[in-house]
């Protein structure tokens, strides 16, 4: 009996998801939701960090992302180095929508060695995010990532989950902007897995007020 109402469950929920994401797509109000500001224009410091290096993302890249914005820059702290990857969607209606890392990584030659959700404690509203961590290695170079989605003053770790506030806002506030933040510090010049993991956790500490205040709420 209990297998029949999950049975049920399920496929009445997939229903609604379905006739959401149809109402989605077609009742298209033109929304899109620019940046205040570029994301050239985010803090170069912060904290104990310091721009290293300005990345850059090649033509074939962006074509891919299709993202409204890109920001990927290397910043230099107390216990080596972190990347901070920031790609902004005004709108997903057009088809544009973040790729998530956990299918990007292991196409660039990451695999993943361990994954997990974690929460940390951040200087803002509500005092913590709840983010994705992961363990990535290439060969013997191992790296933590840790990323996120932000929407409208939201901060997402599941995908599933962000699908399902996608349509929300869209059909509610007539909205679909989002982000994809993600923060990498490899695990090189002598750090270990764990002080790699604090490093990256002490980042995301210093930049989230940031990166909260300069995306759409």
């Amino acid at each position: 009996m209990a297998s029949f109402l999950r049975s049920k469950y399920l496929r009445m929920l997939t229903v609604v998801l379905i006739a959401q994401t149809v109402l989605f797509y077609s009742a298209s109000h033109g929304e899109s939701t620019p940046l205040p500001s570029p994301l050239s224009g985010f803090p170069v410091n912060f904290g104990q960090w310091r721009l290293l290096q300005e990345g850059v993302v090649d033509e074939e890249t962006q074509a891919v992302l299709r993202a409204d914005d890109i920001l990927t820059r290397w910043y230099a702290g107390p216990e080596g180095g972190a990347n901070l990857f920031v790609a902004y969607f005004k709108t997903q209606r057009t088809g544009q929508s973040p790729h998530s890392p956990k299918n990007c990584l292991p196409g660039a030659g990451f695999q993943p060695v361990e994954n997990e959700s974690a929460r940390i404690d951040v200087p803002v509203e509500g005092g913590s995010i709840h983010i994705n961590k992961f363990v990535v290695a290439n060969g013997t170079d191992e790296s933590i990532v840790l990323y996120w989605y932000q929407s409208q003053g939201r901060v997402i770790a599941d995908e599933f989950a962000a699908k399902f506030y996608l349509i929300a806002d869209s059909i509610r506030r007539h909205r679909s902007d989002t982000a994809l933040v993600k923060v990498v510090v490899p695990e090189r010049n002598g750090l270990t897995r764990e002080s790699a993991s604090k490093a990256a956790i002490d980042f995301v500490q210093a930049a989230y007020p940031l990166v909260n205040s300069w995306l759409p709420r």
